[in-house]
């Protein structure tokens, strides 16, 4: 049975606060249960909206309150039903219902009751998530009301009044959303010292410990994070995304640097952090190397200037452990095999670029990745360890995954042309190297800027592939029993035009 909305929007004309409670908790555990792909009652949800919307700008009970928002985020879930909520009076209504104070609202003479009034907050502002989400014009009108400022005014004193992390859940959500739909509010919020600040709620979330320098220390007795803790460590993750991204490629200045490094420092927190389970470990890993990978590269180096007393894994005396952490999320998202571009494509790109600028990292990487050949029976893309896995995504449909893990292999192989067709077979490489005009083998000097970063050291070789060097097919990169001569038997003039005939086909490749 459909709920009669007509009863409960004249129940909310006459004020009748607890029939307007009743009704609605009615409405919404029908609407939940049932309603929700109703198509027909777009224009009474609109007009149920409106009159909500009028019911909670007035004095109602925090239970009363309460439930008018829940039916509200309800309701704004459902893009064709927004219309009254888009409107600017809505905006600022719900806003101030969220503990967010605007140019346009007043501050009221009224104490205000936190036990009560904070769960309203939060359904207050889970609607104005849902507005902003999925109307584009609230998002427009949200930046000309200056919901921003308003919000980050609200969320500054929070972190500076170290509110619990929770509360401030679904106002970090909004902030967001703004920040990914609404381009221009990304400079907005750097020019608001946005990194600073959320580096600083991102580490009281985390409670972090500074040892010397950039170093924060860690404590293996710890318990895994909370889910709650995470949400937010998530959120702001996000939202630092947002603001940094475009930074990537700029030289910072001595100010910048000190900022990013001191960020760098605790996202190294992140990625070494324990959590409940491997899926929300996971998760926090692939958002803190999003924004390792919008950093500046020089500002990554405080990812291994850290002591190595208690480190898990090391080379040559430097802590591998971060860079040990995003070969295993590379290793598990790999083996996930779904939304590779979205998922594996940023960790592939963040250790190719480390790789390149830090030759300690490239060392370790390949003896992971690379290690000396031993087994030259199978080709490369059937090999069950990490080569085997980055050489198969070298033929991927997906131009961009394929991209990328040619190129982490190209770096870990010093862009030396002979030694990446070692490793991948020449069939596999072809790609990259036509790409680059490497064909012939030599490498192209438009790449040589990065020449400085690679030493000198040969590509040391085992027995076992000298041994079988000679019978190696560079094609297939593997040992290949030896082939019959395709022209035996032939007269010299078959021979003559045979010649030709290749001649003229490699011309064409050349074209």
């Amino acid at each position: 049975m459909a709920p009669d909305v007509g009863r409960i929007i004249a129940s909310i004309g006459q004020g009748d606060q607890d029939t307007v409670q009743l009704l609605l908790e009615s409405y919404n555990t029908q609407y939940a249960e049932c309603f929700f792909f109703n198509t027909e009652m777009h224009e009474k949800k609109k007009d149920l909206s409106a009159a909500l919307l009028c019911f909670v700008s007035g004095q109602l009970q925090p239970a009363v309150l309460r439930v008018c928002l829940h039916t509200l985020r309800i309701l704004s879930r459902d893009r064709r039903a927004l219309g009254p909520m888009v409107t600017d009076r809505a905006l600022i209504t719900l806003a101030h219902l969220g503990g967010i104070k605007l140019l346009q609202t007043y501050d009221s003479e009224e104490e205000e009751k936190e036990e009560d009034e904070t769960v309203c907050k939060k359904e207050a502002m889970k609607v104005l998530c849902n507005i902003v989400y999925n109307s584009p014009w609230a998002r427009e009108r949200a930046s000309a009301l200056r919901l921003l400022q308003g919000l980050w005014d609200s969320l500054k004193e929070g972190i500076w009044r170290r509110v619990p992390p929770s509360d401030q859940f679904y106002k970090l959500r909004l902030l967001f959303l703004l920040t990914a739909l609404r381009p221009e509010l990304r400079l907005q919020l750097q020019q608001e010292h946005g990194v600073s600040v959320l580096t600083k709620a991102l580490e009281q979330c985390l409670a972090v410990r500074w040892g010397e320098g950039y170093e924060v220390i860690l404590d293996s007795r710890a318990p895994p994070i909370s889910k709650e803790t995470l949400q937010d460590v998530i959120e702001l993750l996000k939202t630092l995304f947002n603001i940094t991204h475009r930074f990537h490629k700029q030289e910072p200045d001595e100010e910048e640097a000190a900022l990013y490094r001191h960020l760098a420092a605790v996202l190294r927190c992140c990625l070494l952090l324990s959590c409940d389970g491997e899926d929300t470990t996971e998760e926090l890993q692939g958002h803190t190397v999003n924004i390792l990978s919008a950093l500046p590269l020089t500002c990554l180096d405080v990812l291994l200037s850290v002591s190595v007393d208690q480190a898990k894994h090391t080379c040559e005396g430097v802590n591998m452990d971060c860079v040990h952490a995003m070969l295993l999320l590379m290793d598990r998202r790999l083996n996930g095999g779904q939304k590779l571009k979205e998922k594996l494509t940023p960790v592939l790109n963040l250790l190719t670029e480390s790789s390149r600028v830090h030759r300690v990292t490239r060392h370790y990487l390949r003896q992971k990745i690379l290690p000396p050949l031993r087994d030259v029976a199978i080709r490369p893309e059937h090999d069950g360890m990490l080569r085997g896995k980055l050489v198969r995504l070298m033929t991927h449909v997906d131009t961009d995954v394929k991209d990328c893990a040619a190129e982490l292999l190209f770096v870990l192989c010093k862009e030396n042309v002979s030694r990446f067709v070692k490793y991948t077979g020449y069939g596999n490489a072809a790609g990259l190297l036509a790409a680059r005009g490497l064909l012939n083998g030599r490498r192209n000097s438009g790449n040589m800027k990065y020449a400085s970063y690679y030493s000198s050291d040969s590509d040391s070789e085992t027995e076992e592939y000298r041994e079988a060097k000679a019978k190696i097919n560079l094609v297939t990169g593997r040992m290949e029993a030896k082939q019959p001569d395709p022209m035996e038997g032939m007269t010299e003039e078959e021979k003559e035009e045979e010649a030709c005939r290749l001649i003229s086909m490699i011309n064409k490749m050349s074209r």
